[in-house]
């Protein structure tokens, strides 16, 4: 990788339409108020920084489960998966990644497996962070079944700016851990779902990146890890 790599970061091809828009709007604003240019600027630097999609290192053994976006790891605790996917009325362990408006948006798959089932649930804007967002706001989730045969739900949830959920996936798709298949616009939060017997590798306040942090093993015997904040 150069120098030039690490400043320059690719943008997700979703963003292109608004990044125009936000030039446009800019030189509109410059034109007719030439003072208050400096404002369409900064706005349109701030819509490239949110669509960037900087390549990852993507663990890959088998078992391994990886974040499925970038952002603060919320909650974790066993919650009942969304109806929508038919998992069953048994708690299964819910990890939530809690995306600001200056994180990655581009979400990724976090196992090797199959779309077993894809279902989009209208619903509110709520805040993402509280933790009736799982049930009331809009989502897309999305069933998987894993290599060894698991089953994970990831549900992408629509925040209190977020009006837009993307997701490219379709029923009977392979997925390869790490691989990109959506994106929200522009702040949400992402649930994924593991059996209750998966034990969580990361805690509550710490920083996930999107397809490299690992969340869990399958094929791990390390007890659930704790941190605190120093």
């Amino acid at each position: 990788m150069s120098a030039l790599d690490t400043v320059v970061v690719p943008i997700n091809r979703a963003g292109w339409p608004f990044i125009a828009l936000f030039a446009v709007a800019a030189l509109l604003l410059a034109s007719l108020a030439p003072r208050l240019a400096w404002v369409g600027i900064v706005a349109t630097a701030w819509c490239i920084y949110f669509f960037r999609d900087p390549p990852r290192v993507v663990p890959q053994r088998a078992g391994l489960v990886v974040s499925p976006a970038d952002g603060r790891v919320s909650m974790i605790t066993l919650a009942l998966p969304p109806s929508e996917l038919e998992m069953g009325i048994e708690p299964m362990l819910r990890i939530s990644i809690f995306l600001n408006i200056f994180n990655v948006h581009v979400n990724r798959m976090p196992i090797e497996g199959v779309v077993t089932k894809v279902a989009y649930h209208p619903g509110r804007f709520l805040n993402a962070a509280m933790d009736k967002a799982s049930e009331e706001n809009e989502r897309m989730a999305v069933r998987l079944r894993a290599v060894e045969g698991r089953e994970l739900g990831v549900v992408q949830i629509a925040g209190l700016v977020a009006r837009r959920i993307v997701c490219g996936l379709v029923e009977d798709q392979p997925v390869r851990t790490g691989e990109r298949y959506g994106l929200i616009r522009f702040g949400s939060r992402v649930d994924v779902y593991l059996p209750p017997d998966a034990k969580p590798l990361v805690v509550v306040g710490q920083t996930a990146i999107g397809g490299e942090t690992v969340i869990a093993d399958f094929a791990g015997v390390e007890p659930p890890r704790v941190g605190i904040s120093i």
